[in-house]
């Protein structure tokens, strides 16, 4: 068989897979070596730490590939779409951790890159990058939460800055954000035009955040008081009363990110990872030929699977297109939907599992797996509501997708 020599792309695995193998900290793979939790977010809580987190954030990130794709000049990777494929086929193989969950990097960054002016891109992007700011998102509000752009913070031109007085609900980890992206109202004799896309820096004077305890136990979710909370005129992104169209933008991206966790196999955020069907075999048992004794169960777990599998496929093929178009489109919907209904399904399946295990929540009869799955379980009936709520998707598909007419 003919030589035609190594590939670009050939090359470029090997010296991927070199480096990797050569900079991943020994720490990570030691699961006696304990790592903040909270590390993988950074943020100026971790500025200087050693954790080893962390020092695998610094040795991605100095490379630009927590954001592989970036430009360089703005502390990115630079990759192609290509080269970015072949990281992160790399990365899943040899099973290295994520260097960095940033909402930094899963939403705002994107919109800055289309939106921001080249001085709020060299100050905030190459921070995203490092992992030294962490980002939370004020969109939703007591009164605004399906219909968004009914929001009622109000933003006020106060000659050299701008002043902010309001509140937003929902809004995840904010009592642990450095900054936060945030919609307001500029325009009060407008709706969609009246909406701008600040930035706030969560230690300025009249910043509160309230953390809200959920069904779960958990409380990854705040409430966020804005008081004469004054921020610079240079923290406006996009033009004044044009925050919407960025907000849509985010949006997108949110729920593109949203879609890819639940595709882990997790059941979404909160929920239990593991393969169902050797956990059902763990707590139900196997017939004679060594098949899970329940049929009925047995065919519904092959089926979630199957849908999985699926979904899998379909967000690969939504993420290339989204690569070569320069951004997500209205599909994003689609798959957040598919996304939330498979997660809540498979959270379903996994307590009905371990059967009468499947309803602990504390005390010494339960394993932390059995009381993660119970809490996983609730926590997943946050999965249709998030990043917008399944009717609203559905409203979106049926528009910008399937170009139907508004109901009479």
């Amino acid at each position: 068989m003919a030589d035609f020599g190594a590939t670009e792309s050939d090359t470029f695995r090997t010296e991927i897979r070199a480096w990797l193998a050569d900079s991943y900290p020994a720490a990570l793979r030691d699961a006696k070596v304990a790592s903040d939790p909270e590390a993988t977010w950074g943020g100026r809580a971790f500025v200087g730490s050693d954790d080893p987190q962390i020092r695998w954030l610094r040795a991605m990130a100095a490379k630009g590939w927590t954001a592989p794709q970036w430009p360089r000049e703005y502390g990115g990777g630079g990759l192609t779409a290509e080269q970015a494929r072949i990281l992160d086929a790399e990365m899943a193989a040899g099973k290295y951790r994520p260097p960095l969950a940033s909402f930094g990097v899963w939403m705002l960054g994107p919109v800055l890159l289309e939106y921001a002016t080249e001085a709020q891109k060299q100050e905030h992007l190459p921070k995203i990058i490092k992992g030294e700011i962490r980002w939370c998102q004020g969109y939703s509000e007591p009164g605004a939460g399906s219909d968004l752009a009914s929001l009622a913070t109000r933003c006020e031109d106060g000659g050299d800055h701008w002043l902010i007085n309001g509140q937003k609900i929902w809004t995840s980890y904010a009592n642990k954000a450095d900054w936060c992206f945030c919609l307001v109202r500029t325009d009060t004799t407008k709706k969609h035009e009246g909406v701008s896309f600040v930035l706030i820096d969560m230690t300025t004077p009249g910043v509160e955040t309230r953390p809200i305890k959920l069904i779960s136990g958990e409380s990854p979710f705040c409430e966020t008081f804005f008081t004469d909370v004054k921020i610079p005129k240079g923290n406006l992104v996009g033009r004044i009363n044009g925050g919407w169209e960025i907000a849509k933008r985010l949006l997108q991206y949110e729920r593109q990110n949203i879609s890819g966790g639940f595709a882990d196999g997790s059941g979404g955020a909160g929920g239990a990872a593991g393969d169902l069907a050797e956990i059902a075999k763990r707590y139900i048992g196997v017939d004679e030929t060594g098949a899970l004794d329940d049929a009925d169960l047995r065919s519904r777990l092959t089926q979630n699977r199957i849908d999985l599998k699926a979904f899998h496929l379909t967000l690969s093929r939504v993420a290339a297109e989204s690569r070569a178009s320069n951004g997500p489109s209205a599909a994003t919907s689609i798959i957040k939907y598919a996304a939330a209904a498979l997660a809540q399904q498979r959270s379903e399946l996994m307590v009905e599992t371990l059967g009468h295990q499947g309803l602990g929540w504390d005390g010494d009869d339960f394993s932390t797996f059995e009381k993660t799955v119970t809490r996983g379980w609730l926590r997943s009936k946050g999965n249709s509501i998030e990043g917008g709520t399944s009717e609203v998707n559905l409203n979106v598909v049926s528009k910008r997708v399937l170009g139907l007419p508004d109901p009479k």
